[in-house]
């Protein structure tokens, strides 16, 4: 994997680049729909890369390990030609899934004993099966197993969990370099930043990230429950010590708002089940602001979704069409809506591309911050 720096904005931090992977270019900064169990929810393949224009998606190590199970994506050639997605990808290492299981996990030194949410099937996670994992699925970037501690963590649990996340993460570096990726193609290692909120945690374990001199990098224990002002803290500080060179990955950030403060601090690379899953449950995003598309006032508005909007359904269908599909409950309303809000996201990270090179970042994001948050 390359990552070419192209222009960083003057006032702020924002950058805008370009990573090459063996799947092809992703222009940074960029969103990255979430894939979990091998699918953006709702979305097939071609509408994710005709309509969407998504240049990368994720699909979750914990997920697709216990289904459909390594077997069957070996067999299929990796998710790549499971799931007919011909461009990059990135899998997460399960770490926040595992560790989401508090009632069904034990964790220790040598790992993390767990038991299926599906089944109750007992698994254990060590930093050496998740690299064989990851490198069985086959994305073209590899997350290393961390543990992510609670946003409310305090100060002695966050220091004992950043040490354990290095410590696997070295194991997990050894592991990737013992072994080869499966189809042909090369795959890279990412490390994860951790500490919690608290700055000297932060500041030594991006120092230790750093230190590897990995393809990329990764803040994770971000937006679990903290002050969004601490996140925008944790993240500013961190990308002061993280390699200017390497791309920087947010992981699990999150509203409009939040990307384009990510952005302004250095941030390349986002990824949010938001988009989707708000969009399920009837919110879109706009570049007008935030629509409810459940309540009333949509019911004679046969106005476009978005008349303006990035996707294809947005001109296609009317704001109270829509409206009836979610009252109907009909699938075509989430599938609607989430190919909307994915769309808009990746046209709002293309816009902060543009006007970084345009030198204009800091007026147009100050702008659009407040109409993107707007409630309609």
């Amino acid at each position: 994997m390359i990552f070419n720096l192209q222009h960083t904005d003057t006032l702020t931090h924002a950058r805008a680049g370009i990573i090459t992977t063996d799947h092809g270019q992703i222009e940074t900064p960029i969103f990255m729909p979430v894939g979990t169990v091998g699918s953006v929810k709702g979305v097939y393949v071609g509408q994710l890369k005709e309509d969407i224009k998504a240049q990368i998606i994720l699909g979750n190590t914990y997920h697709l390990y216990l289904r459909p199970g390594l077997d069957i994506l070996e067999q299929a050639g990796g998710l790549h030609r499971f799931n007919s997605f011909d461009r990059p990808m990135l899998t997460d290492s399960g770490g926040f899934q595992v560790f989401s299981l508090a009632g069904i996990r034990k964790l220790r030194e040598e790992g993390v004993e767990f038991r299926s949410h599906i089944d109750g099937s007992k698994h254990l996670f060590t930093p050496e099966r998740v690299m064989d994992i990851e490198r069985s699925i086959g994305a073209d970037i590899m997350m290393a197993f961390d543990e992510c501690p609670p946003g409310n963590s305090d100060y002695a649990y966050a220091k004992r969990s950043m040490e354990l996340t290095h410590r696997w993460l070295d194991r997990c570096i050894t592991r990737f370099n013992e072994t080869e990726p499966k189809y042909g193609y090369a795959q890279s290692l990412f490390p994860i930043v951790q500490g919690c909120v608290y700055p000297d945690l932060r500041r030594q374990s991006a120092e230790y990230i750093a230190s590897k001199e990995a393809d990329g990098n990764a803040i994770g224990g971000l937006a679990v429950g903290e002050p969004v002002e601490k996140m925008y803290e944790m993240i500013e500080l961190v990308n002061a010590i993280l390699p200017v060179d390497r791309p920087r990955y947010l992981m699990g950030v999150g509203t409009p708002e939040n990307l384009l403060e990510g952005i302004e601090r250095g941030v390349d690379m986002f990824d949010c089940v938001m988009p989707t899953r708000n969009g399920r449950n009837g919110m879109l995003f706009t570049k007008q602001g935030i629509l409810n598309m459940r309540n009333k006032k949509w019911e004679n508005d046969f106005s476009p979704i978005e008349a303006d909007g990035a996707s294809q359904v947005d001109t296609l269908y009317s704001k109270a069409y829509l409206r009836h599909l979610f009252h109907a409950q009909e699938l075509l309303a989430m599938q609607i809506a989430s190919v909307h809000n994915l769309a808009f996201y990746l046209w709002l990270v293309g816009e902060a591309r543009k006007h970084i090179f345009e030198g204009d970042f800091a007026a147009w994001k100050a702008q659009t911050v407040k109409q993107v948050s707007t409630r309609l």
